[in-house]
């Protein structure tokens, strides 16, 4: 991957001619722009990346098209529906796929790793889109009481959710 770290310089060093795109789109009474496509990718697409895709769609609402995927997809974790469904977004229908099947998709504007690359080997899916990468740890192999393991599915929800409020201010000004 070209970008390794997540950093404010990294924010601030977006594509403007894509945030001046966006901004001309981001009107909501014109429906004629197109969507920011985005593609999350972690390992097991089962957490991080089903919140990441979650929180986006949320919201971003119809200014994003977005999507996940892993390179090892294990199914949707029940605590991230679940961490999902208290702070109101019902994640019930998202599926966990293989990056494969976005291999022929139209280009993503961003292609967002979201794993940590210390105790993890990132995916790096040949999709087009510019590289970024925010390491979040991985909730799914947590141990110990229901409670202690929906701590940490809360805490990685809530640091992706800021994570992803960031990105669509600086995506659309908004």
């Amino acid at each position: 991957m070209s970008k390794t770290s997540d950093t404010s310089d990294e924010s601030d060093r977006s594509d403007k001619s894509d945030r001046s795109e966006m901004s001309d789109r981001s009107d909501e009474s014109n429906m004629t722009y197109k969507p920011v496509r985005v593609l999350f990718l972690c390992v097991g697409n089962s957490c991080r990346s089903q919140m990441a895709e979650a929180l986006l769609r949320h919201s971003g609402g119809e200014r994003f098209d977005v999507h996940s995927a892993g390179s090892i997809p294990v199914g949707v974790h029940p605590k991230t529906i679940r961490a999902l469904a208290e702070i109101g977004i019902d994640a019930g229908r998202q599926r966990s796929k293989h990056w494969s099947v976005y291999l022929n998709a139209p280009p993503f504007n961003y292609v967002v790793a979201v794993c940590n690359p210390e105790t993890q080997n990132c995916p790096i899916a040949p999709v087009k889109g510019e590289r970024l990468h925010w390491p979040f740890d991985d909730p799914f192999g947590i141990h110990g009481t229901d409670e202690e393991q929906m701590k940490v599915f809360r805490r990685v929800r809530d640091q992706i959710a800021e994570r992803i409020r960031r990105f669509v201010h600086d995506v659309t000004g908004r």
